[in-house]
């Protein structure tokens, strides 16, 4: 039995002819340079950030991205400097078939402003740091007092909380931490002040609140109060 027959030799140089078209291939689109480069947005949050900032970390050195050939690119390199800016929760980078670099990027949800001492910034939705920007504000509550490592996971979890709740979202516009560790709520539309107390039983006490103001917001009474106490459990106590 021959091995080494026309049909072999065929299939064979078939084979290196497919290996060398795909090398050439590979060469020359590494060779050649990158139309631009593009950001991409992705969610509902207003930009806090420059696009033309996070292009500057796109293309890092280099003055724009058709001084870039596609061979010299590390995209996962540029995708982690990327996600290190602090306004960043994620990015995806990947040049596009016609030779566009892009970035999708995603920013970081803001859930709350802190004013702790001298200084200021907001709490995003992981629990971390946000730094405020410039291009935009969120309207998002005010939070005085300490945070701190002890309570830091605690008051995140509430801050989520009135965020993804749409009548807290729009209702509760401050927080004050007291330093016993209990907490004052103030509402948008009316003067009262809600003692909400130690961040137990946070969805029992929401829900009696809830429940109080879907009665009292009926027969106007919500402007004769001065405080709501939702520290008991059980019940609103109400005080003029």
């Amino acid at each position: 039995m021959k091995i080494f027959n026309w049909t072999n030799i065929r299939l064979v140089f078939i084979f290196g002819l497919v290996l060398f078209l795909y090398s050439f291939a590979q060469h020359r689109n590494g060779d050649r340079k990158l139309k631009k480069s593009e950001v991409v947005f992705v969610g509902e949050n207003k930009l806090f950030i420059n696009p033309e900032t996070v292009n500057k970390l796109l293309i890092e050195n280099n003055g724009d991205a058709s001084s870039i050939r596609k061979d010299e690119l590390d995209l996962n390199k540029i995708e982690k400097t990327i996600n290190r800016q602090d306004m960043i929760e994620g990015s995806d980078v990947f040049v596009s078939i016609d030779g566009v670099l892009k970035a999708v990027v995603k920013q970081k949800t803001p859930i709350a402003r802190v004013y702790d001492g001298g200084q200021s910034f907001y709490i995003d939705y992981e629990g971390d740091k946000m730094p405020l920007s410039d291009n935009f504000t969120a309207r998002v509550p005010l939070v005085s007092g300490a945070i701190n490592r002890k309570n830091n996971e605690d008051l995140a979890a509430l801050f989520r909380t009135i965020y993804d709740d749409a009548f807290l979202k729009k209702n509760i516009i401050a927080i004050q931490i007291m330093p016993n560790g209990s907490l004052k709520m103030f509402n948008r539309n009316y003067d009262y002040f809600i003692d909400f107390g130690r961040t137990i039983n946070v969805d029992r006490k929401i829900r009696n609140y809830k429940a109080f103001f879907q009665k009292a917001v009926l027969d106007s009474s919500l402007y004769k109060y001065k405080k709501i106490d939702l520290r008991f459990t059980e019940q609103v106590v109400c005080t003029k």
